[in-house]
């Protein structure tokens, strides 16, 4: 459906090509400063990714993406009633999308919508399943960032210690002697680590031209870590940790995998792929070193028996190539039963990867934000 979350409650609506798509946030605690430049870093690194240098590969529609509030924000605080957000859809071209439901585009949802929905659905820009409806995700991601840093920061205050000794995040101090605890923070960030294969940066961008001139798409993988996660956090069985990020991940237009742990250090010992799978137990454990929870290595990527053990959760996500491609396809005209030649026309990512961090760190924040309220 299009809801999300139990204390941390998220819907969210519109399509690609409507006038608006947005999001309803249930749950937000009140009192959080928000204002509509808390969002422009977010939305931007949605809209270009990361790395300047590789934007070319990024979609030519590029929208404002400015906030709209509709309710639940009074005087730059949030109320406590639910919180609208709104952005509206203004450089889209809906003409290009007028044959899919007859002539389905490859590897694109167009047909299973279109069964689902008996045809009543809008295929233009991809309609509701359209990656369009990650903005109203990442600012979502914007809001639980913010109640994080509130709840983390309200149970610091009140000295109940939850948030603060279960973390492994290490003290950094001054040379006067004061100590500022990093432990009262959780730091969430997520970076592309591999592009069509390749973990070599300076490649990246070679590859990318390759295959934007021959009028094709490549994928990658996108690795994040959250640092000063406190431990407890999951329900088993059915509420892992890690089955609730799978959850939100593969909400996520494209992600085709996740998989949990840092397996770098032992893998390069080995020269094996990074998978778990492939390692004994004497190599996948990790070993408990201090009465926290801390461990040498994290190939359980910070969770054990679903629940978060006090060091950082670590994931890595599978980004598919961007399904429409410039080069012709093949695919079955539904009313002829003939097969046709179809050529894509619009604009669209040679690489959607590269605008997907911010996109995995936003459903991380999310899901942190919905057990944190369970846990502080």
């Amino acid at each position: 459906m299009n809801s999300y979350g139990k204390n941390f409650r998220l819907a969210i609506f519109g399509e690609s090509h409507s006038k608006a798509i947005g999001i309803v946030i249930d749950g937000v605690m009140p009192g959080i400063s928000l204002t509509p430049k808390d969002f422009e870093k977010a939305l931007k690194r949605r809209s270009y990714g990361d790395i300047a240098s590789l934007a070319f590969a990024t979609t030519a529609r590029k929208e404002s993406d400015k906030p709209i509030f509709l309710s639940g924000l009074k005087n730059g605080r949030t109320t406590g009633a639910p919180l609208a957000i709104l952005f509206e859809n203004k450089d889209f071209e809906s003409s290009h999308y007028s044959n899919y439901a007859e002539c389905p585009r490859p590897s694109h949802a167009d047909f299973a919508a279109t069964v689902k929905w008996q045809g009543f659905n809008d295929l233009a820009g991809g309609g509701y399943l359209s990656g369009r409806l990650t903005a109203p995700i990442v600012a979502a991601g914007v809001v639980a960032k913010k109640q994080i840093e509130a709840m983390v920061e309200k149970g610091a205050k009140n000295g109940s210690g939850t948030l603060l000794n279960n973390s492994n995040s290490k003290s950094k101090g001054k040379s006067s002697g004061k100590t500022k605890t990093e432990s009262c923070k959780i730091y969430i960030k997520a970076h592309i680590s591999e592009i069509y294969g390749s973990s070599n940066k300076r490649e990246w961008k070679a590859i990318l031209e390759q295959a934007a001139s021959e009028g094709d798409s490549v994928g990658g993988v996108i690795r994040c870590r959250a640092e000063g996660v406190p431990a407890g956090l999951g329900e088993p069985f059915f509420n892992s940790l890690e089955s609730q990020i799978a959850h939100l991940a593969f909400s996520i237009p494209a992600v085709k995998a996740i998989s949990f742990g840092n397996f770098e250090d032992a893998l390069r010992s080995a020269n094996k792929a990074n998978r778990a799978s492939l390692l004994k137990g004497s190599e996948y454990n990790d070993l408990i070193i201090k009465t926290n929870g801390a461990t040498a290595t994290n190939h359980s990527g910070g969770i054990n028996g679903g629940i978060s053990n006090g060091n950082a959760i670590e994931f890595s996500v599978e980004i598919r190539p961007t399904a429409s491609i410039a080069k012709p396809q093949q695919t079955i005209n539904l009313k002829s039963s003939k097969i046709e030649s179809l050529k894509i026309k619009g604009r669209h990512d040679c690489c959607i990867a590269l605008r997907c961090p911010v996109i995995i760190e936003a459903i991380t924040a999310i899901v942190l934000a919905d057990n944190l309220c369970n846990h502080s």
